[in-house]
Parts: structure tokens; C-alpha cells; sequence
């Protein structure tokens, strides 16, 4: 079962809050618990993809709807050791452990526990945010989206990944379906870090992403860095969020690294999308480049001044 990929050991790491601070996770990292079906109640299927199972849950002490993705040991293509544990356990419990431990980001899904059972692999409880729905879907059902909203979007994924880049995590698999929205706030979290790993500043030569999101350099060459990678994934993310489709769904496409844009957009928005989709890797801005951008600043500057009208008008 060990045989697939490397296992790796995880370290603790530091909370930079310190131990006492109220905002820590209450995440469950004793290796005495209760088991699954105590404590929980599993639903309907949810979706499933290439690591697993997704079901609507319950936790019976208080009610709190969650979600639960089962993971099949055989399918899981990198193991680690957590600190204090003896077996291994899938790379996606001990990336969203460390998230946990630090006290998590409101963009990012949170894992609120997690068990081993025998016969049905590895289930991870995952937080499930009501009125949600993916961006593949929501895409699907009202098209290409206006700028203003688009930005809104981007700017949070952004800057979710980059707490989970200073924290030594990349997640490899940014796309729409990895994407939930509250259709009620418009709030956005990013879930599934199946295919996600340790970042580190050299080479991966593995991949276990969606192609059509995946950069020139892994086409051509099987090799590829944590950030360049992301940069590229939020070029084809942004391009479909305000064209309603992806840019490139062929290998060829993909190379030639030229987006034709189907639907009207600003000129600063195209060029941040192209920007991102550069073909050479460090032609490609890093994520702060990116919301330092001038579109990205002149959306932010609109919804400060919308703020500060719709408070003027509220005191009035």
C-alpha cells in the first residue's frame, strides 16, 4: 500500500499565535477518540472524484451539517506521518491538519477531524458552509460573470493561497470545482487539497492536477514550480470566470499559451490574464504581483468607495 509514493514525515510546526490564543483550531489530534459512527451520522453522496467520496454529514453532539470525503488507501498517491502518530495517513490530512494548527483562513475549507476505519479507508469531516455551491456550477448556471464580481472571487482565492503558501503548503489542483460559494454572501472557500503538497522552492515532477489547468513547462517537459504553477491555474480560473469557459482544453492550446477571449473584457483584466498565462514560467507574476495589479487595485478602490456610501447613507 506504501509502495506509490514517497512517505513524509510532517513536523510540528510553531503557532505563531501561541498556544493559548482563543482563535486556534479545536481540531482533534488525540490518538484516543471516539469512533466515527459515535460521533457522527453520514448522509447522501455529495460528488466524487479521482480521490475520493463526498457525503453530507452530521455531528450528533450539536447537529452542525458537514461534509465527509471518504479516501480508498489504494488510491491515495502520498502518505505521511503526523507528529505523535505511527502509521501513515493520506498528504490531504496532514496539509489540512497544519492549516488547522495555525488557526486556518476564512478562505480556505477547514477540517474539523478525521478517522481510519477498517474496511472504508480514511474519513476526513470536513466544515460545510451552507447555501454553497461549487464555481463550476455556478459558472455553469449563470454564465460569465462582470468583472466586479469576478475580482471579488479572484481576490479572495488569492489571497487564501497566499496563507496557505506561507505556510509551506501548494495545492496543485486550483480550478472552478475546487472553488464553493456562499450564493448568499458571496464568499468563497477552496477545498480538495487531494492533489496538494509541500511547497518547496525546486522542481516537482509529479502531478496529480486537472491538465487543462496545468502549465506548458508540465506539458512539455513533466516538471514544474509551486508558484509559477499557481500563477498559471488563476490565469485559466480568471479567463473563465469572465468568459464563462476555460481558454485551453488541448495540449496544443496549452503550449501555445495565447488565450482568445470570447466575450467582451477590460483591457486591464486581459492583461492580467495574460500575464499570469505567460509561457515562460518566470515571466509569470508572484501572487502578491498579482494584487498589486491595476485592475485589481481599481476594483478594490470601487468597492471601498461603495462601503463608505452605503455607511454614509445608513447614518443618515
Amino acid at each position: 500500500m506504501l509502495d506509490k509514493r514517497v512517505v513524509v514525515e510532517f513536523k510540528e510546526e510553531e503557532d505563531e499565535r501561541g498556544e493559548n490564543d482563543p482563535s486556534r483550531s479545536s481540531f482533534n489530534v488525540s490518538t484516543v477518540k471516539e469512533p466515527f459512527c459515535s460521533q457522527y451520522r453520514c448522509g447522501s453522496l455529495l460528488g466524487s472524484g479521482g480521490f475520493g467520496s463526498v457525503f453530507s454529514g452530521q455531528r450528533l453532539s450539536d447537529g452542525l451539517q458537514v461534509a465527509i470525503k471518504e479516501i480508498c488507501s489504494d488510491r491515495v498517491q502520498q502518505w505521511a506521518i503526523l507528529p505523535g502518530e505511527t502509521s501513515p495517513v493520506p498528504m490531504e490530512i496532514a496539509l489540512l491538519q497544519r492549516l488547522s494548527e495555525v488557526g486556518g483562513h476564512v478562505g480556505v475549507v477547514r477540517m474539523l477531524d478525521w478517522f481510519h476505519v477498517e474496511g472504508r479507508g480514511f474519513l476526513l469531516v470536513l466544515e460545510r458552509p451552507p447555501h454553497s455551491q461549487d464555481l463550476f456550477d455556478f459558472i455553469t448556471e449563470r454564465g460569465a460573470q462582470p468583472e466586479r464580481l469576478a475580482l471579488r472571487f479572484f481576490r479572495q482565492v488569492v489571497e487564501a493561497l497566499r496563507f496557505v503558501h506561507a505556510h509551506s503548503i501548494v495545492h496543485r489542483d486550483i480550478k472552478d470545482e475546487n472553488i464553493v460559494v456562499d450564493t448568499r454572501t458571496l464568499d468563497v472557500k477552496i477545498i480538495d487539497f487531494g492533489s496538494g503538497a509541500q511547497l518547496k522552492e525546486t522542481s516537482y515532477t509529479e502531478f496529480e492536477g486537472t491538465r487543462v489547468y496545468s502549465p506548458p513547462e508540465w506539458i512539455l517537459s513533466q516538471s514544474y514550480e509551486a508558484v509559477p504553477l499557481t500563477v498559471w491555474s488563476l490565469g485559466v480560473l480568471l479567463f473563465d470566470i469572465v468568459c464563462g469557459d476555460i481558454p485551453f482544453e488541448r495540449d496544443q492550446e496549452i503550449v501555445q499559451a495565447t488565450p482568445i477571449f470570447t466575450r467582451r473584457v477590460s483591457k486591464e483584466c486581459q492583461s492580467l490574464i495574460r500575464w499570469c498565462l505567460s509561457f515562460r514560467p518566470e515571466d509569470r507574476p508572484s501572487l502578491e504581483d498579482i494584487l498589486s495589479h491595476p485592475w485589481m487595485l481599481g476594483g478594490q478602490e470601487e468597492e471601498e468607495e461603495e462601503e463608505e456610501c452605503s455607511l454614509s447613507s445608513q447614518s443618515l
